[in-house]
């Protein structure tokens, strides 16, 4: 177990990490943050505008002092990008600085849950079946490393979901208190 104020989300595009996240920031008494959304308020721009212009490597740049600064708070809930365990360092923060919760999805249920979605440059093309799987084969050993618990995806509502992701979080997070330290 990793005693922490803070609950990090990992997982797949489509896994909920910004739906349940919300929940469970509202329930916990802890402050939401989207990661993804962060880094459009702070660019005032899109995710795929700054993928046209700079390259996933300069966004996974901007997503790592974003994730840096953010980790570094706590009595937080953030709800990271899917990738951002890409970077060992990402990982390492996230790792160190909360409690990791891994919200799984199946290939099948991602499609479901993205298939209005154009706004993700990384789905972009005509195969999104094989993206998702070829990014699963790197990204899911990763998330299994560092995750402190995993909660299996279902096809079920937001509210359900949360309440399951609840339960377990109960059982396994040994939250600790804020230091006076961590507010400056």
């Amino acid at each position: 177990m990793n005693p922490s104020s803070s609950l990090f989300l990992i997982g797949p595009t489509g896994a909920g990490k910004t739906s349940v996240g919300r929940r469970l920031a509202s329930h916990y008494g802890l402050s939401f943050i989207d990661l993804d959304q962060e880094i459009e308020r702070q660019t005032g721009v899109d995710i795929p505008t700054i993928f046209e212009i700079e390259g996933e490597a300069g966004f996974r740049q901007r997503e790592g002092l974003l994730l840096d600064a953010i980790t570094a708070r706590g009595d937080i809930l953030l709800a990271t990008g899917a990738g951002a365990v890409l970077d060992p360092a990402n990982a390492d923060r996230l790792a160190t600085r909360g409690f990791v919760v891994w919200l799984q999805a199946s290939i099948g249920q991602q499609l479901e849950r993205l298939e209005r979605d154009t706004h993700r440059p990384l789905l972009a093309g005509t195969d999104r079946r094989a993206r998702l799987q070829s990014m699963a084969e790197i990204r899911e050993p990763l998330y299994r490393q560092m995750a402190d618990l995993a909660i299996p995806g279902g096809s079920t509502t937001v509210a359900t979901a949360g309440d399951r992701c609840i339960d377990l979080i109960n059982h396994h997070w040994q939250r600790q208190p804020i230091r006076p330290s961590q507010t400056a």
